[in-house]
């Protein structure tokens, strides 16, 4: 992990800052169409590829808890996960839950998730509530 990291500007205004991890801060995407969580693993590596070994591992485990609280709790049977950046050059974890009839199913969200929906404030600490009690995740007090 570095000590000079900061969250990339695209990142903060696109997304709400729920908590961290050991590795990674936990973001949730600002658009609730659809449940959008990018975990931002703490480093300056810019590929998910290029972490070491324990970081690598410890990247995963801490989106696989996210799909895991995303398949349990708010009932998606499918989650897609990638790790793209072609954008936003710092690297971060895409999760986000998908079910037959969303609104891009079968597409990919990219380029097709046309639907605007914001969150209200309650969802959002409800769902970090979630993922603080039963995943492991830190609040995010102290994290701006």
């Amino acid at each position: 992990m570095t000590t000079t990291f900061k969250l990339h500007p695209q990142l903060r205004a696109d997304c709400h800052l729920l908590g961290c991890f050991e590795l990674s801060l936990v973001l949730l995407n600002r658009n609730a169409a659809l449940p959008w969580f990018i975990l931002v693993p703490r480093t300056d590596a810019t590929d998910l590829l290029d972490l070491d070994v324990g970081d690598r591992k410890l990247a995963i485990d801490e989106s696989a808890r996210v799909s895991a609280y995303v398949k349990s709790e708010l009932a998606f049977p499918k989650v897609n996960f990638a790790a793209i950046g072609n954008v936003v050059p710092q690297l971060h974890l895409h999760i986000i839950g998908r079910k037959p009839g969303d609104t891009c199913w079968p597409s990919p969200v990219w380029g097709h998730l046309e639907d605007s929906v914001s969150y209200e404030a309650n969802r959002r600490v409800s769902m970090a509530t979630d993922l603080v009690q039963r995943y492991g995740m830190r609040g995010a007090e102290g994290l701006d």
